[in-house]
């Protein structure tokens, strides 16, 4: 005779918070490195691809690998956007992976990689304020004071990425490139807003392959001068459209919804001041471009910041013993 036993009777426990943590760090620490290598990318293949052309390419080339996970748990679930559902996926759909993109790409061509992450670094400040404003985040003392002085070490390294590395030679900073930066920055980070509620509903890679395919329905017009570029481009400049498709775009769009949707936006937004320092030191690496004294020290500086966002204050801290006793 069978007799039933605590183990039949009881749901699984949950996943433990310090694994859920864990996972959320891992996803965010693939993006960082991911997103960093995306600028490297971008600066070399520039010269063989319009802007335009380049974020067709690599939309749809993620598009194609992302379906490949996307499109079976699609037809086992059918859980798809109705109606106004599609509204914020549309918005930062054409923000995000479209205006985003092609802004970076123009930007990059007068711009070199590294600056070009600095200044797309306004974007966790602008993050931070959102939240706290439109996902009623708050706005916790160390987050506002670890993101000031992360955004201090990405000034520091502005400084010294914006001297020229040879006496006489030019700064490679361009007032056009600048602003196309910081039109970037704002897209991205209202992007990060929007998509923060779609997550709620639908997972990390369903919510990514939909506004992949919508920036790429945005970008069908650069088809012709697509097929043209990759006709005239060497074979790496095609293998380096590939690996943007691929890694920066459907791995790591995809590892930071999983994060957004795990960690408050404006505490996961903080984390990307860890992107420029990265760019920097695969840059360096890559292309041989070597990094200043006044930017390996803002680098520290953006670590320690990062370090800061991360603290609770008193009230938090006594909130989670509660929870956890």
């Amino acid at each position: 005779m069978a007799s039933s036993t605590p183990v039949s009777t009881t749901a699984p426990p949950p996943a433990p918070a310090s694994r859920i943590k864990a996972l959320g760090v891992a996803a965010m620490a693939v993006t960082v490195v991911l997103w960093a290598s995306a600028f490297v990318g971008i600066r070399a293949i520039g010269p063989h691809f319009s802007p335009g052309s380049l974020t067709l390419g690599r939309l749809a080339i993620a598009a194609v690998v992302l379906a490949l996970l996307v499109l079976p748990q699609l037809l086992k679930s059918r859980l798809l956007p109705r109606g106004r559902e599609w509204w914020p996926i549309l918005a930062y759909g054409v923000m995000w992976f479209g205006g985003y993109n092609v802004a970076l790409n123009a930007a990059e061509h007068v711009l070199d990689a590294g600056t070009s992450a600095l200044l797309i670094n306004v974007n966790p400040i602008l993050v931070a304020i959102m939240a706290g404003i439109f996902l009623k985040e708050g706005f916790p003392r160390w987050l506002i004071i670890g993101s000031l002085v992360a955004f201090a070490g990405v000034a520091l390294i502005a400084v010294g990425s914006g001297r020229p590395s040879v006496p006489g030679e030019d700064s490679t900073a361009d007032v056009a490139g600048v602003l196309l930066c910081l039109l970037a920055a704002v897209l991205a980070a209202v992007s990060v807003i929007i998509q923060k509620p779609v997550l709620r509903k639908f997972p990390a890679a369903q919510a990514t392959w939909f506004g992949i395919l919508v920036g790429a329905l945005c970008c069908l017009p650069f088809t012709g001068q697509l097929i043209t570029e990759v006709q005239a481009a060497p074979p790496e400049a095609t293998m380096g459209l590939v690996y943007l498709g691929i890694f920066p775009t459907a791995i790591a769009f995809t590892t930071w919804a999983y994060a957004l949707s795990l960690v408050e936006a404006g505490k996961l937004a903080a984390t990307t001041y860890l992107v420029p320092g990265t760019t920097i030191l695969i840059s360096w690496l890559l292309l041989g471009e070597i990094p200043t004294a006044l930017g390996l020290v803002g680098g520290l500086v953006c670590l320690v910041g990062v370090g800061l966002t991360r603290r609770r204050t008193r009230r938090g801290r006594e909130a989670k013993q509660k929870v956890l006793g």
